[in-house]
């Protein structure tokens, strides 16, 4: 007999021997497959043996469980073989469901090394199933987590043609990676494609567009096409240092700075502004700022510190 942690963290039994029958077709080698009562030990506590197993216990009148399932198999998908899913129908099951005390579904188990390792009830977002993964599979993340951190940080190099082949291989993967269009996007704008990136963008679903990644990489590129008609940084800064209070000076030698690469210093000029005049041009220095922390993401210490500024002027 094996043992299986229940929801309420006790302990049920499973009366089938270790192993199991032979192949059939719900036991075939994929990484998602179903299973019954028969194939239960071989397919789950065997096979766990040799990588994590996640056991999906669900029904089709189940509205929550057509939540869950998709978002575990795409994540066990992206995984790509450091663990696999096993699909349980417990109304053709019953009796497997009643030995594993399955009183309400969706309920989720995890096996490791023939043994249950976790388990949760209900539907969980999805960072917190990324974390349950992790857990089983040592935190080493998925195989496209791995690629995106090649990825960007090829980018960080000043290689984004070979960056651009691994969004690719990523989306090859899965094609609603909205990180990996956001990557794609932020190559073509890194070697001056910008033609190429608006095209891009064109034919990015609504679904997509609407996604962070790709919302500030579109309001980046915004960014890039209004710095290229800003003026002479130099010329900008000369009259700005003639008259503090040209306003419309300032501002475009703020977008000729962040144009430039300037972006800590590109604030500071809009932060200014705001503390001359808040209200100048409809807000046009706070949109402004707004429209810089999103293209360099919410996260970026320039974004913190830029927003700790602008707030110490706005709310003084």
């Amino acid at each position: 007999m094996t043992a299986i942690l229940d929801g309420d963290g006790t302990e049920a039994e499973i009366t089938q021997p270790v192993s199991g029958p032979a192949g059939g077709a719900a036991g075939g080698g994929g990484l998602i497959i179903e299973s019954d009562t028969e194939r239960f030990a071989e397919d789950v506590i065997n096979a766990s043996a040799q990588v994590p197993v996640i056991v999906d216990f669900w029904a089709p009148w189940c509205e929550p469980c057509k939540q869950l399932t998709p978002i575990l198999e795409k994540l066990v998908t992206e995984y790509g073989g450091q663990v696999k899913l096993v699909k349980v129908n417990i109304d053709d099951n019953q009796a497997l469901a009643q030995q594993l005390r399955v009183q309400s579904i969706p309920m989720v188990y995890a096996f490791k090394d023939g043994r249950p390792a976790d388990a949760f009830n209900g539907v969980i977002p999805e960072s917190q199933l990324r974390q349950f993964i992790e857990k089983l599979t040592g935190g080493a993340g998925s195989p496209i987590d791995q690629a995106m951190e090649q990825a960007n940080g090829l980018m960080a190099a000043g290689d984004p043609t070979t960056a651009s082949a691994i969004f690719n291989q990523i989306l090859a993967q899965d094609s609603l990676n909205a990180d990996a269009h956001a990557g794609i996007l932020k190559c073509l704008m890194a070697e001056g494609e910008m033609d190429q990136a608006r095209n891009y963008l064109a034919g990015l679903t609504e679904e997509l567009l609407t996604t962070q990644p790709i919302s500030a990489v579109q309001t980046a590129l915004e960014l890039e096409e209004q710095t290229a008609d800003s003026g002479e940084a130099d010329v900008l800064k000369a009259a700005v240092e003639a008259n503090p209070d040209d306003h419309q000076a300032r501002y475009d030698y703020a977008l000729a700075l962040y144009g430039g690469g300037q972006a800590e210093t590109a604030i500071e000029e809009l932060v200014e502004i705001l503390k001359r005049n808040q209200s100048w041009n409809e807000d046009a220095a706070k949109a402004q700022l707004l429209k810089i922390f999103e293209a360099l993401g919410h996260a970026d210490p320039i974004t913190v510190e830029g927003r700790r500024k602008m707030s110490a002027v706005l709310f003084s």
